[in-house]
């Protein structure tokens, strides 16, 4: 059996980052369970969505956010 396709435990982070962006325009803060309700709604991969129901309880700025999921916005 032969798979074209590289096999990575990379996670493409680029709809992560997409979403913190518009997530946080005009927002200081967001909460653990706003950002998860946000990225089911936006039908992030389970991969992320795991890491983002693994934060603690709480608020995050976005550069919290983004170190603590291993996205790039700043």
């Amino acid at each position: 059996m032969t798979d074209d396709a590289p096999v990575t435990d990379e996670v493409d982070t680029r709809q992560l980052d997409e979403l913190l962006d518009d997530i946080y325009h005009g927002q200081e803060r967001i909460s653990q369970a706003d950002i998860y309700r946000r990225a089911v709604a936006a039908e992030l991969p389970p991969t992320l969505l795991s890491r983002i129901a693994a934060l603690p309880q709480g608020e995050y700025a976005v550069d919290e956010a983004a170190d603590l999921l291993g996205g790039s916005v700043a």
